[in-house]
């Protein structure tokens, strides 16, 4: 395993104590429609596609997919790294060709809410960005992550080739030793599979919306709970 990471998000403000405390799942479905409201129709979704390897201005590119429970939470850590050049959120791993947000979040299609990652290895390696998703979830919880729960919120890497399989392996396996869980850890690892970009208004909800994207980690509890696990982030 890489050297613990600065979480990212730990430059976000808190929100206010007297907050709602409706359910995260809640919070995200009425966001979720206000942000489609005020950014616009969110039009046809990019069809499904399979990740592998680019050139890019003589660059060679790789793609790594991640899920890690709300993909709105998930984009902006990857998004601060040095070398990524762009993420995506997205469904993967299940059964039904270009599913909706609607029928994701119902349950049933078997996708997961994901990320797609495309890096430049020569800038960022795979291990960093492993590093970058364990201090992002709770590997222990097998029911869903944090507040959302439901197969379809389960933390999982989405391996591209056998060199990502087995550093994934590898990094879960050196998490397991280092004694830090009490609980099993519950990530599954699985081959990539076709990754279906998600509507507009949920790309970069972050910078779109980011009072609401901070009450709904506020309320969700994503922060308490990540830094019960991996640490307070450094100042």
């Amino acid at each position: 395993m890489t050297a613990p990471l600065l979480l990212v998000l730990s430059g976000i403000e808190s929100v206010a104590r007297g907050a709602s405390s409706a359910s995260g799942a809640r919070q995200r479905s009425a966001a979720g429609s206000a942000g489609a409201a005020q950014s616009g129709p969110s039009g046809d979704k990019s069809p499904g596609r399979r990740g592998a390897a680019s050139t890019t201005a003589g660059r060679v590119l790789a793609n790594a997919t991640f899920a890690g429970g709300c993909f709105w939470c998930m984009q902006h850590p990857f998004d601060e790294l040095a070398g990524v050049i762009s993420t995506t959120a997205g469904y993967t791993g299940g059964q039904k060709d270009n599913p909706t947000y609607e029928e994701v979040s119902a349950g049933g299609t078997g996708h997961r809410e994901s990320v797609e990652v495309v890096y430049d290895p020569a800038v960022v390696p795979y291990s960093k960005l492993l590093d970058v998703f364990w201090h992002n979830i709770d590997p222990t919880d097998n029911r869903g992550q944090f507040c959302d729960k439901g197969s379809q919120y389960r933390s999982a890497i989405f391996y591209h080739d056998e060199v990502q399989r087995k550093m994934a392996e590898e990094s879960r396996q050196a998490l397991v030793k280092s004694g830090r869980f009490k609980e099993p850890l519950v990530t599954d690892i699985l081959p990539a599979a076709r990754f279906w970009p998600a509507e507009g208004y949920h790309q970069k909800y972050y910078e779109k919306n980011p009072v609401r994207y901070r009450f709904y980690r506020y309320n969700c509890g994503r922060d308490n709970r990540l830094e019960s696990l991996w640490g307070a982030p450094p100042s």
